[in-house]
């Protein structure tokens, strides 16, 4: 939809969160990263009941919620450089598209090979809806607003894990398992209308010498294979040929893949990005933190129900207190952002974090949930609410309209990378626990909660690393820098500039 001459204030020009269309704008956009991100645990409740219906083996079970990480992940390079060259509008709806028919095909499979493949297909229109949402809501708001538009995103972002498993247990202990796929469609009916309707129509005709074709094979085969990887090795072990050959390959495919974007005229990943301050420091913090963080929820959903005897809609309702953390402490976060920066905050974040995890690392066999849950739950969500908003805000901040839909692949990639990565390192640590304990002869509910514990502790020391590797990053108060100019969206008029990182 194209900005009316008339109207002083639209997409990318001060003032416009204060409009109507500018708060349902952001609200569209932050709708696409909540499905997105709530998909990737709203299937782990419903885990059980899948197998039992659609007779899944124990090892194919994995794939429900790894295939959707692995595409996710692997794609994301590529959808955010289709969003910067054909622009965020048609990428987006594109993407939320194959999204949404993946998940109805999801709900409809009658055995694992149907599903594992809607998770897949999933997992792509994810990859390529995310960087395109992400990048849309950079180049919509400048200054100040732009800090608290990523606010409110980040907040979304880490309600979405909490919320996906409450919905997952309310969701299959109700209407039933398949209905954790078929809440997706309405979603994507609204965010396709709104988006033709509320977005301006920036696509672009790019030619094929523009997509940089070596480049986008070699990204996202490395990708693929790093986690697939990662995915593998719990189960596979990591000292097995089909690991050592998935890392190995990822690595030779993303050396030469940085190789040839350094000689590229037109590379997918220009490396001239990383320069930009706030980005690099915020992309490497937030992988290592989400090691720690997606674990979290995987091994405590497991412990609720494996040891405690949750049921699955209890274990969702157990995540309530950290949803409410991590709103409440957002939008305290947003507006802390442009008097304080977003290093302190995010090394506060990763700090207090941490902190809220080793709390949970001591959950007892005969854990009470007063007293042994809810308080680390809550420190955990006010410091995922601090590191999301900061981190997101840090990564985005100086980045020039033409770079923000690679930008928004490169924080999001991270965050996935980071998750497929800790589980993988975790569920090898918790597992050899569990077998060492099992050994000596004891209950396999002491073995299970022992290797849990053991989980927890490494998320917690994952996560106080990257408050030492936030150290390094830039500070960004989200300030209006004239030397940077942002590209404004087709039919929008320019704006006077756009934000850029303060180093201070």
């Amino acid at each position: 939809m194209t900005q009316l001459a008339s109207d002083p204030v639209g997409p990318g020009r001060p003032g416009f969160l204060g409009t109507g269309r500018g708060k349902v704008i952001l609200a569209l956009l932050c709708l696409v990263a909540f499905i997105d991100l709530i998909d990737a645990s709203i299937v782990n409740v419903a885990l059980p009941a899948m197998r039992d219906d659609l007779d899944f083996s124990q090892q194919s079970l994995q794939w429900v919620p790894s295939g959707y990480l692995l595409t996710y992940g692997g794609f994301m390079l590529l959808g955010g450089r289709f969003a910067d060259l054909l622009g965020r509008r048609r990428v987006l709806v594109t993407g939320t598209v194959l999204f949404g028919l993946a998940s109805v095909l999801g709900g409809l499979a009658q055995n694992e090979q149907t599903m594992i493949a809607a998770r897949l297909a999933q997992g792509l229109g994810a990859a390529l809806m995310s960087p395109a949402a992400l990048s849309a809501l950079t180049t919509s708001f400048v200054g100040k607003e732009r800090a608290t538009a990523l606010g409110v995103w980040g907040g979304v972002a880490g309600a979405a894990s909490a919320i996906g498993v409450l919905a997952g247990g309310a969701l299959t202990d109700g209407p039933g398992w398949r209905w954790v796929m078929w809440v997706n469609p309405p979603a994507v009916v609204v965010i396709v209308a709104a988006a033709l309707w509320l977005l301006a129509d920036d696509a672009r005709k790019a030619s094929l010498r523009s997509f940089d074709l070596p480049g986008a094979v070699l990204a996202t085969g490395g990708m693929l294979l790093l986690v697939y990887g990662l995915v593998e090795a719990p189960g596979k072990g990591w000292d097995t040929a089909r690991t050592w050959l998935s890392l190995g390959g990822a690595l030779v495919l993303l050396t030469v893949f940085a190789l040839n974007e350094a000689r590229s005229r037109d590379p997918l990943l220009p490396l001239s990005i990383f320069r930009i301050r706030g980005l690099p420091g915020a992309d490497v913090a937030q992988l290592v933190a989400m090691a720690g963080f997606i674990a979290m929820f995987f091994f405590l959903s497991l412990y609720m129900q494996s040891v405690l005897g949750y049921s699955p809609v209890r274990t969702g309702l157990a995540y309530l207190p950290l949803t409410a953390a991590v709103g409440v402490g957002s939008g305290i976060t947003a507006g802390l952002i442009p008097k304080v920066g977003t290093r302190p905050l995010i090394i506060a974040g990763l700090l207090v974090g941490a902190v809220g995890m080793w709390l949970l690392s001591r959950v007892p066999v005969d854990g009470a949930y007063l007293t042994d849950l809810l308080p680390g739950l809550v420190v955990v969500g006010v410091g995922l609410a601090l590191v999301f908003v900061g981190v997101t805000t840090a990564a985005n901040a100086g980045v020039p309209a033409d770079k923000a839909g690679l930008a928004a692949a490169l924080v999001n990639a991270s965050g996935q990378v980071g998750g497929a990565l800790g589980l993988a390192i975790f569920s090898a640590m918790a597992t050899a626990r569990t077998d060492d304990v099992l050994a000596t002869g004891a209950r396999p509910q002491v073995a299970l909660t022992e290797g849990f514990q053991r989980a927890l502790l490494g998320a917690a020391l994952f996560i106080a690393a990257a408050a030492v590797i936030a150290l390094r990053a830039t500070n960004t108060k989200g300030e209006i820098h004239e030397d940077a100019p942002a590209e404004a969206d087709a039919g929008v008029p320019a704006s006077t500039g756009t934000d850029v990182a303060e180093s201070v």
